[in-house]
């Protein structure tokens, strides 16, 4: 499999107004082994990201999965069932970009230089995402555990690494 990562583009920072959402009602809850993270879905901006997000958090999908890239000041990525950057769920999505502004607690997908090659690993920013807005695909925001995604294990991969204990999408 490919190997999945975020490119960063150090030229291209791209200046972009957030749309406004419509309020769904569905949030991914993780319990990570540092604790509760509740990511608001975003469906009007990334209807088949959502959609697959939410399938295999309620396969069991993510359960155990680990964190194995994390940058402080810049994101944790994990949803690789192999917790080497290089694995995913076997399916690719087109690439469902917008102009909602990345952000600390924004959620985007991880994907190789192909834009539609996002599978199952995603990204939750901390700062310093900004230039990424219009180039992967936003599908939700941490409304509450932020400070629990700041504590996450960092390194690439981290020598003790944290992981998703369980996700689920709630109401």
């Amino acid at each position: 499999m490919r190997h999945l990562f975020l490119t960063l583009l150090g030229a291209s920072f791209i200046t972009m107004s957030t749309p406004a959402t419509s309020d769904t009602g569905s949030t991914l809850l993780l319990e990570t082994t540092k604790g509760q993270v509740e990511i608001k879905l975003l469906p009007d901006l990334a209807p088949n990201h959502v959609a697959r997000i939410t399938e295999l958090a309620n396969s069991g999908f993510y359960d155990g999965i680990i964190f194995h890239r994390v940058i402080p000041g810049f994101m944790a990525q994990t949803g690789d069932p192999q917790g080497s950057g290089m694995g995913g769920s076997g399916q690719n999505l087109d690439a469902e970009f917008s102009d909602y502004e990345y952000k600390v607690g924004t959620v985007g997908m991880a994907r190789a230089m192909n834009p539609n090659s996002a599978d199952s690993q995603f990204f939750i920013c901390f700062d310093g995402c900004g230039h990424l807005t219009g180039q992967y695909t936003v599908w939700g925001q941490v409304e509450r555990g932020m400070e629990n995604v700041y504590n996450i294990t960092p390194g690439e991969p981290p020598a003790s690494p944290d992981q998703i204990v369980s996700a689920r999408v709630i109401d």
